[in-house]
């Protein structure tokens, strides 16, 4: 065929048929749509710190940051012994330390939890009322002066027979308390725990529906996190995955599901020298929740260590090590959340994420370009993992790992680009 004569291209099918299996397919396609929309493209944070709600003040996230930097000062004062603590390389230690220190001064939590849950306990209803009210004030006043962690809300109590009327209450108290305060602030968060039966779940979404019909807001505003405590949120009595049909109650008002890494292991019967969030137990329950949550929109959180840094150097150290090692674990196991227990948990929550995403920026980078510039490499990249490479770009410039100037300097890319890469259309 000579150079520029078009290619005769022959079919057998009718036109007819193609329309027929579309149309066949159509509720599929919505179906698709409706469970499975994807990732929302928001920031999620690196961890969670709860806060019991009598201990919460409005000094709280400016406290636990100066509490994590006086433990720098007096463990690790510099970035050769906080290296050498933890591992890191020479090429990291100094650009690690620096940003861990920088962030404790700058936004020591992303994302805060006041407690009125198992960190707070039965209280007189008064106490707990007033609390829940002081809350409220307190996180509206933290976001108009520009306090806030990006993420800010409580934890009530579950939705069984002996708490469930204390836990309506106080979430009526708080979320009320916002509204007169001025608005919802948009780094809300709830979290419901030790959710057993989606059954529950469909009730707080009511519990939701109704305050935001009472309060005049649009349908759908206030989201929650599940919280998976328990056996029977994994897998029900009939072998099915509980968690699956959670998500689905949440009628696309759950935003998130959170490991409760010592309930789920006691619930299980492990004893309490095992209980780690590095369990094999804890792995399996783990597993069933991100793939129940893949392409949902939901995301999945890591539990936490109960091994906290305190008392003598060594000691420190040893927890540090510890805590580091679980938080790098998660990470390459695509839990990017986790919750951190104390002040002295968070540098190591840090140093581990920091150290995640720049000992791969320049690879990530790398195949990016390429993939972006249709060039070859010795690694052939297909859209799902540009959407990979993309995402762990974003991730580690959400949370300070890298700036955006080093990632434009290496892939050539806008974070709008990245964000497009992050987010192809379906079906590309």
């Amino acid at each position: 065929m000579g150079q520029g004569q078009q290619e005769t291209v022959a079919t057998s099918l009718a036109g007819a048929v193609s329309e027929e299996i579309s149309a066949s397919l159509a509720p599929v396609d919505a179906e698709l749509e409706r469970r499975y929309p994807g990732d929302p493209g928001t920031r999620q944070p690196v961890h969670t710190v709860y806060v019991p709600g009598d201990v919460f003040a409005a000094d709280t996230i400016r406290s636990w940051g100066d509490r994590a930097l006086a433990a720098l000062d007096e463990h690790a004062p510099d970035a050769a012994s906080f290296a050498a603590v933890l591992g890191l390389s020479d090429e990291l230690a100094e650009p690690v330390y620096d940003r861990v220190r920088a962030k404790l001064e700058r936004e020591p939590i992303e994302d805060l939890r006041v407690d009125f849950e198992d960190g707070y306990g039965p209280r007189p209803d008064a106490e707990e009322d007033a609390a829940a009210a002081r809350a409220a004030r307190l996180i509206a006043e933290a976001y108009e002066n520009g306090t806030a962690a990006p993420y800010m809300g409580i934890r009530m109590k579950c939705m069984e027979a002996p708490v469930r009327d204390r836990g309506i209450r106080t979430l009526d108290i708080f979320l009320t308390g916002l509204m007169e305060a001025g608005g919802l602030p948009g780094g809300l968060v709830l979290t419901l725990p030790k959710v057993t039966y989606a059954e529950q779940v469909t009730a707080m979404v009511r519990l939701l529906a109704e305050f935001e019909k009472a309060r005049g807001l649009e349908p759908g505003r206030i989201g929650f996190e599940i919280q998976i405590e328990t056996s029977q949120s994994i897998l029900a009595a009939d072998g099915t995955a509980t968690v699956a049909r959670m998500i689905q109650a949440a009628e696309g008002r759950a935003t998130g599901l959170h490991y409760g890494t010592f309930d789920y292991s006691a619930c299980l019967g492990v004893s309490a020298a095992y209980q780690a969030s590095d369990h094999p137990a804890a792995d399996h329950a783990k597993a069933i929740m991100q793939v129940a949550a893949a392409g949902t929109g939901v995301r999945v959180s890591d539990g936490s260590t109960n091994v906290l840094p305190v008392g003598p150097t060594e000691k420190v150290h040893d927890a540090w090590r510890l805590h580091y090692g679980l938080t790098r674990r998660a990470l390459a196991r695509a839990y990017y959340q986790g919750w951190d227990m104390h002040p002295g948990h968070i540098p190591t929550r840090y140093a581990a994420v920091f150290a995640f995403y720049r000992e791969g920026f320049e690879q990530a980078a790398s195949r990016l370009t390429r993939y972006a510039n249709h060039a070859t490499g010795d690694v052939m990249d297909e859209p799902a993992t540009a959407k990979a490479l993309s995402g762990y770009l974003l991730r580690g410039l959400d949370c300070g790992a890298l700036d955006i100037a080093q990632v434009a300097r290496l892939t050539g890319l806008t974070r709008t680009d990245l964000e497009g890469f992050a987010s192809p259309r379906r079906g590309i």
